[in-house]
């Protein structure tokens, strides 16, 4: 960056602001740091297209059949009508060795409507690897539910997706392997539907397919899925199974399996595992979190151990609006 060579016409205090200037600019274009492009396949750090809370990062995925709150809006919509609930929550995704941060945001409504319709919205906007893909996405959810019985519930949920990838590709800056530049290469709708069995017991019973509009791409990929889930008392295991039709070059599987324990009244400790035969990898997960009756905070971990290694933290704060007071009782939407 070149400094103006004269001052011989301004004031003195304007030329030392000018030199000042001209010697942090200089600086700061020497000194930046250019991360390298991460080395692992951009599927992996992608997920899928799945927004995780920490619950859910800290089960490994398996929270379609036993899940609540804003993770059900995100996983299996027809268990927002599960639980009389009124969440907002935050949440923050890192995936380190895939150069990825996520940030977003969401609220899940079940007692405010009379006609007992629950309700949820959320949006999280995400950039991937930065230096290489350079992959960017907002994503934009919403989602109904209605408890056809006390034990059996269904949900549908819309997802907008707005992508763009501006970087390299594998085969370097060609229309071959490379996005479009400032363009989006993605603007598509998709939608989601669910439906929950508790048939009492602690079992709990899930079906759920996402993006059935038949996308083709592994943007937003076609997946059949579903869990069952066991919960008594403070503890809770489930399993889940779900195909993903579009990401690879055939159908591949992933298998899931993750649990969670109360200790005590505020605490508690999840863990999980996961197969997924597309990727070829094997991972563990561990999570904390923390409930009280105003707010809960959820801590998820993922490592891949066989496989492209990579590691997923996701935090997630939610604030249980419903302890204010300002929302209807049970008895009166109920």
């Amino acid at each position: 960056m070149p400094c103006p060579s004269s001052c011989t016409s301004r004031p003195r205090r304007t030329c030392a602001s000018l030199a000042l200037a001209c010697a942090g600019a200089c600086f700061f274009a020497t000194t930046v740091v250019h991360a390298e492009p991460s080395k692992l396949p951009p599927e992996v750090g992608y997920n899928y297209d799945e927004i995780e809370t920490g619950r859910v990062a800290a089960k490994n995925g398996a929270d379609r059949a036993l899940g609540s709150s804003v993770s059900a809006l995100f996983q299996n919509p027809a268990n927002m009508a599960t639980s009389r609930v009124y969440h907002a929550a935050a949440l923050l995704q890192i995936w380190p060795e895939a150069s990825r941060q996520s940030y977003g945001v969401g609220a899940v409504d079940s007692v405010g409507s009379s006609s007992r319709i629950a309700g949820g919205l959320g949006a999280t906007w995400s950039r991937q690897d930065p230096d290489g893909v350079d992959r960017t996405s907002s994503d934009l959810r919403f989602a109904f539910a209605y408890p056809l019985s006390d034990k059996l519930f269904v949900g549908a949920g819309g997802r907008f997706m707005w992508l763009s990838e501006n970087g390299a590709g594998p085969l370097g800056p060609s229309y071959a392997s490379s996005g479009l530049d400032g363009d989006k290469i993605l603007k598509n709708f998709a939608f989601d539907l669910g439906l929950t069995l508790r048939p009492g017991g602690g079992l709990s019973l899930a079906l759920v397919g996402n993006n059935l509009n038949g996308s083709d791409s592994g943007y937003q990929p076609l997946t059949l899925g579903g869990g069952i889930g066991f919960a008594r008392d403070k503890f809770g295991i489930e399993g889940d199974l779900v195909a993903d039709l579009a990401t690879w070059d055939k159908t591949k599987m992933r298998a899931m399996l993750g649990s969670e324990v109360l200790l005590g009244d505020h605490a508690v400790v999840r863990g999980g595992y996961r197969f997924d035969d597309g990727a070829k990898s094997h991972s563990a997960s561990l999570g904390l979190g923390y409930i009280d009756k105003v707010f809960s905070a959820d801590l998820g971990v993922r490592r891949i151990l066989a496989g492209d290694a990579a590691t997923a933290v996701v935090l997630t704060f939610t604030y249980h609006v419903e302890s204010t007071g300002l929302t209807p009782t049970p008895n009166e939407t109920w």
